[in-house]
């Protein structure tokens, strides 16, 4: 029983940085979304093998179960690695997402509050008809 299960991409992009000094990474999303699609394929694929294995795992030898083990073993593993790798993506977009809001917040405080204010009066308006 063989199987490769493949880790996300780790994809060096170059940052860039806009007009108001806010960097981003190129094609981040893509990749992320990517990165996200293949993990799920992994464990799909995954999740077939172990259910094939199941339905022969009485015809098998000790040594085909030993095999059979250690293989699902690293496989798991593997995928434990992939899913770190996506959720460190994740991590970072999020922590540069609140880093951006927060230098512009603090470059344009008046429009933000302005902003704030609308959201809140909107909010408001939505919440109150009911």
């Amino acid at each position: 029983m063989t199987a490769t299960i493949s880790s996300p991409p780790t994809g060096q992009s170059t940052e860039s940085a806009n007009g108001n000094g806010q960097h981003f990474q190129a094609g981040s999303q893509e990749q992320s979304k990517a990165s996200s699609m293949m993990l799920h394929a992994d464990l799909n694929r995954m999740k077939a093998e172990l259910d094939a294995l199941m339905g022969r795992a009485e015809s098998l030898t000790d040594a085909d179960l030993d095999q059979a083990y250690q293989d699902l073993i690293l496989k798991f593993s593997t995928l434990r690695h992939a899913a770190r790798g996506v959720a460190n993506q994740a991590r970072r977009k999020l922590v540069r997402s609140v880093d951006m809001s927060s230098d512009y917040v603090r470059d344009k405080p008046m429009q933000s509050m302005m902003v704030a204010a609308g959201v809140g009066m909107l909010l408001g308006i939505l919440i109150g008809r009911r």
